[in-house]
């Protein structure tokens, strides 16, 4: 039986995100983060604001959090701000001076896709906009919302289907 040369603990052992690697992780995923809670808040401002403090929390906890550890890390705590945001308004200031199902004069698939993602849950949302519109793995998305990947799974399905009864009703086109 061979021998570790060190203490098991050591293989867990990870080494603290340093400055530079902070920078980079800025400069490679702040508009993926923002935009990101813009599409769970469509509030482009807060977005703003959320995706800024996040990136506080991560400098402020850089030393106890691994380098390959930060997107998923960035992406969790922006969640939770995001939620923490949404939980802090009234349901009435969350769908604003828009209305669901109002009558249009106009095709706007933007503003179609918009009440559709009005429907869904929190966690829905976030995952269907991780997967579908940021390319995350399920792995990450289960890492980042801390759900296994089989929850990722079902919500994502349910969520997709929610959005495609919502879309296949042409009153809400037209």
């Amino acid at each position: 039986m061979r021998m570790l040369p060190f203490p098991p603990f050591f293989l867990n052992f990870s080494i603290p995100m340093n400055e530079k690697e902070y920078n980079q992780s800025v400069m490679e995923l702040s508009n993926r983060l923002c935009r990101f809670i813009d599409k769970l808040l469509m509030e482009e401002e807060v977005a703003k604001d959320i995706t800024q403090e996040s990136f506080i929390r991560l400098w402020e906890n850089r030393k106890s959090v691994p380098k390959e550890k930060a997107k998923s890390w960035l992406f969790t705590t922006g969640y939770r701000l995001a939620l923490e945001h949404s939980k802090s308004r009234s349901r009435f200031s969350e769908i604003g001076d828009h209305r669901i199902g109002e009558d249009r004069t106009n095709f706007d698939l933007k503003q179609v896709i918009e009440d559709a993602l009005l429907l869904l849950s929190d966690v829905q949302k976030s995952i269907l906009l991780l997967r579908d519109m940021e390319g995350y793995s399920y792995e990450e998305i289960s890492e980042i919302l801390q759900l296994s990947e089989s929850q990722v799974k079902v919500y994502l399905f349910r969520a997709r289907t929610k959005i495609k009864d919502y879309i296949k009703d042409l009153t809400h086109v037209l």
